[in-house]
């Protein structure tokens, strides 16, 4: 299959054209304003679906918006009518075409195009009307509130905000091509469909503002929101996109002495914090036991000797850990422990603890095993 993207090189057109990269069988043509237009007729006629994503949202004049979203449908259309063709198109319109704005009035205006196309071809065409679009690739000062945010914020450049309660609808881009694309295995389908994109968030101002002020924090704090899942995941990844070449890494802050280092890595807001450390043979650390706290040690580097004992036994477990193994160790609230190195070279230690490290309630007894 042969499909057509205009308007290639912009925010949806590049995310689209990476999904559609992905798709068997699926041969991608772009076009974009810096291609010959004549190139336009060629490609649309070798395509058998259209995405016409082309059009103008910040022009120098007004007639501008008309030019690109009106008028440069037409001639699309035009071009397929003309040659006898009824190639199933997809066209990204706004929740704009709703309001008598030039921009708003340009965009109704395509839309009575491509309806018109479809009423004489039969063709089935896909307008989607959609509310800010969010994610990677993104135009700062262009695109979104949320482009310019995370540009500026990472930046450490103001930003203005005149209603913190302002709602906005946002949709998240691989939301969108992944709606999209679904409309390539419809075969046989004519007429014209406004269909809906799921999941649209509703967020405040402010809400996004808090967020992304977080993210920038969580350098610092090393603590990271929730961003497994829904709206933050969405905008986690938007802000990374937005990192400087050379702000891709930041460096940790922790301890070093002749034992050897310990470093907090990551810290949750409710599943506890990650850390590494290293220690030089020989060594032993811990001799320590938690009432509450539990812990998880992983030996990814070296060699060593692990050992447990309930605070009212005179029992020892031991364990022998090393990285030949990826093997986890629980350590068991109420069990002194302790954790040396045996082997000839420094030990690298991963620990997960079920809680974020409280400095007034460590809950850390010194007891020996």
């Amino acid at each position: 299959m042969d499909v057509l993207v205009t308007g290639s090189n912009g925010f949806i057109g590049k995310n689209l054209v990476e999904r559609l990269g992905r798709l068997e069988d699926v041969k991608v043509l772009t076009f974009d304003k810096d291609d010959r237009p004549e190139s336009l007729k060629e490609k649309a006629l070798s395509a058998d679906f259209i995405f016409h994503l082309a059009g103008v949202n910040r022009p120098e004049k007004t007639e501008e918006f008309y030019e690109g979203n009106r008028d440069l449908t037409k001639h699309l259309t035009d071009i397929l009518a003309t040659n006898g063709r009824k190639t199933p198109l997809l066209m990204s319109s706004s929740i704009q075409a709703e309001r008598d704005n030039d921009y708003g009035k340009s965009k109704r205006e395509g839309e009575e195009v491509v309806k018109s196309y479809s009423a004489q071809s039969g063709a089935a065409v896909y307008i989607y009307r959609l509310p800010n679009v969010f994610g990677k690739w993104s135009k700062p000062n262009y695109n979104t509130v949320i482009a310019t945010w995370c540009y500026n914020i990472i930046r450490e450049i103001p930003i203005h905000i005149d209603d913190e309660n302002l709602k906005l609808n946002l949709v998240y881009i691989d939301d969108v091509v992944e709606h999209f694309t679904r409309h390539l295995d419809e075969n046989g389908r004519s007429g014209v469909l406004y269909p809906d994109i799921s999941p649209v968030y509703e967020k405040t101002l402010g809400e996004i503002h808090t967020l992304l002020q977080m993210f920038k924090k969580s350098r610092e704090t090393l603590l990271v929101p929730h961003v497994g899942r829904g709206f933050e995941r969405a905008l986690y990844a938007t802000y990374l996109s937005f990192l400087p070449k050379n702000g891709f890494s930041y460096e940790l802050k922790g301890h070093r002495d002749e034992r050897g280092t310990f470093y907090e890595f990551l810290k949750t807001l409710d599943s506890g914090q990650f850390s590494v450390s290293t220690t030089a043979p020989g060594v032993t650390r811990g001799n320590h036991y938690h009432n509450t706290k539990n812990e998880k040690f992983l030996v990814v580097k070296g060699k060593a000797s692990i050992k447990l004992r309930h605070i009212h036994s005179d029992e020892i477990v031991e364990y022998e850990a090393s990285d030949e193994k990826m093997e986890v160790f629980e350590m068991i609230p109420g069990y002194t422990h302790e954790i040396t190195n045996v082997g000839d070279e420094e030990m690298i230690l991963l620990i997960w603890s079920n809680e974020i490290y409280d400095p007034e309630n460590p809950d850390t007894h010194y007891l020996k095993v």
